[in-house]
């Protein structure tokens, strides 16, 4: 059994091209001994947005705190906040933005262990 809390993580910024203002932490995965998942927590702080990608498998979500969009590969944009699920699909194009300009965004992103 692991238990672990956001408060005692570390946070790391995500440096890459495309992403700003974007905080991840890592309550779970490979690491504690997770055999299938890894559950990521993203912050986004206001005005900042994940870069446009895709994963080979699918992604779930769950929106923590906050409110923001997912964009889709044409600019489709797909309001999202407290309390909601999201399911990208695999090779689904994507990009998460806060669309706050004063509060976080902060979101579970459960993958594959592998992934992590």
């Amino acid at each position: 059994m692991n238990v672990t809390n956001l408060e005692h993580l570390e946070k790391q910024e995500i440096a890459l091209e495309g992403a700003k203002n974007v905080i991840k932490q890592v309550p779970i995965s490979k690491d504690h001994g997770s055999p299938n998942f890894s559950f990521r927590v993203f912050t986004i702080l206001p005005n900042g947005h994940t870069p446009f990608h895709t994963h080979p498998f699918e992604h779930m979500n769950y929106i923590i705190d906050g409110e923001g969009v997912i964009v889709s590969e044409s600019g489709e944009e797909r309001r999202v906040r407290k309390g909601d699920f999201a399911l990208i699909l695999p090779n689904e194009k994507h990009r998460y933005k806060n669309t706050s300009t004063t509060d976080p965004f902060i979101m579970i992103c459960a993958v594959p262990k592998e992934y992590e």
